[in-house]
């Protein structure tokens, strides 16, 4: 299906939506329930909303991929060196290196080869495992992305303090409070992935390698790292969002994320909490805030209307435009809690401002043909990071207990 048919699909099934909910609605307003055959339709026009929009995002990024002209490693593959060096890292892989007589493909190949006994995966195909991660990682969209070639990243926040006053011309001036500075340092931890290919497949020169291991590597790193990126305990992995400590956002303080909390037990029935956890972010960080949720809590909010009888929840009916909930885009990821008591379901922050993620400069690949004969294993690594940089961006919504 072409980008511009799902988004015409998109507009189809929410229009269906509405109308069926709407019937479900007035039936419960009149009899106290819904007819159950009614119910299920709305359940499955919404469960068709979701899989449409999934699909928009997936054309979205290969029609990026394509209008870029990006050659299968990441790069524009024009030059000599980066030639050479896909060359290189291809016959590497396929383990025939030392039957290459082309001089440049060889000096290439000592360039890639690591102390270790392994290889470092070409830039090309790096930015290609960055760019399957980048695409399927809701995460990596919503947070700063920064390369560093150390193993930590320091970075110094204000946390306020400062402060200043008015003066006549002449009048004596106090001295005012200097602002707090925190330092907070993210490590970087090794996230790996072992994708294994059959001789035969890297003996076919119609695959290409690079591109191949990409697409493996990445899907493997997207979900280990995704899952990290939520509820990661910062032990041998990146400290997720919900990992953090929760309190009520009455009482916030720095080093925690505050919560508004609503519902009730396994429900979220209350569209004004929602607007209150919009507000409770500081109007500086509004602007480029967004939502963050799973499918299955989408799919009930996508029910609730406004005091007008308004959807609150609405699809993105143009190309790279997000669904948007209040008026805000939302993103999607399934590692975020479902609705349930004691639950953080749903994240409200300026993703860019709150969390960072670093990913330290060099992926590497060790070729191993001999553990898993007849396939050849590839154990490649990378050392990722990443956590909460400026709590106040970031808030919770909390389920109720009970």
């Amino acid at each position: 299906m072409e980008l511009k048919e799902t988004i015409e699909s998109i507009g189809r099934a929410f229009e269906q939506f509405k109308a069926e909910n709407d019937a479900r609605l007035k039936e419960i307003e009149k009899k106290g329930s819904a007819d159950p055959l009614l119910a299920e339709k709305v359940e499955k026009i919404n469960a068709d909303l979701t899989a449409l929009g999934a699909m928009k995002k997936q054309l979205e990024a290969i029609e990026t991929a394509v209008a870029r002209g990006q050659y299968p490693g990441g790069g524009t593959a024009k030059d000599k060196e980066v030639i050479a060096r896909a060359k290189a890292f291809t016959h590497l892989m396929r383990g025939n290196i030392d039957s290459v007589k082309d001089m440049e493909i060889q000096a290439s190949a000592s360039t890639l080869s690591d102390p270790d006994g392994g290889f470092t995966v070409p830039e090309e195909v790096d930015t290609a495992i960055d760019r399957v991660q980048g695409t399927l990682s809701a995460m990596r969209r919503l947070a700063t992305v920064r390369a560093i070639s150390t193993d930590t990243y320091k970075k110094l926040v204000n946390q306020g303090g400062a402060t200043s006053g008015w003066v006549a011309e002449k009048g004596t001036r106090a001295e005012t409070s200097t602002p707090t500075l925190k330092e907070i340092a993210i490590n970087t931890k090794e996230l790996y992935a072992m994708p294994a290919a059959t001789q035969i497949l890297l003996d076919d020169s119609r695959v290409d390698i690079g591109a191949w291991l990409a697409e493996e590597v990445g899907i493997e790193f997207n979900e280990e790292e995704g899952a990290a990126f939520i509820s990661g305990n910062g032990v041998e992995k990146p400290k997720g969002i919900a990992a953090y400590s929760m309190v009520a956002n009455a009482s916030y303080a720095w080093g925690k994320v505050g919560y508004i909390a609503g519902g009730h037990a396994s429900l979220l029935n209350n569209m004004d909490k929602l607007i209150d956890l919009q507000h409770a972010l500081k109007t500086s960080y509004r602007n480029g805030a967004a939502w963050l949720m799973n499918d299955a809590t989408c799919g009930v909010i996508r029910k609730f209307k406004d005091g007008d009888g308004n959807y609150i929840w609405r699809p993105g009916l143009m190309e790279d435009k997000p669904d948007t909930l209040l008026g805000k885009p939302v993103e999607y990821d399934d590692n975020v809690d479902d609705i349930g008591a004691n639950k953080y379901p749903i994240f409200y922050a300026n993703f860019k401002r709150a969390y960072l993620i670093i990913d330290r400069l060099g992926t590497r690949v060790l070729r191993d043909p001999y553990t898993s004969k007849p396939y050849v294993l590839f154990y490649t690594t990378k050392r990722v990071g990443g956590g909460i940089v400026m709590y106040e961006a970031i808030k919770a919504f909390k389920i109720a207990a009970s």
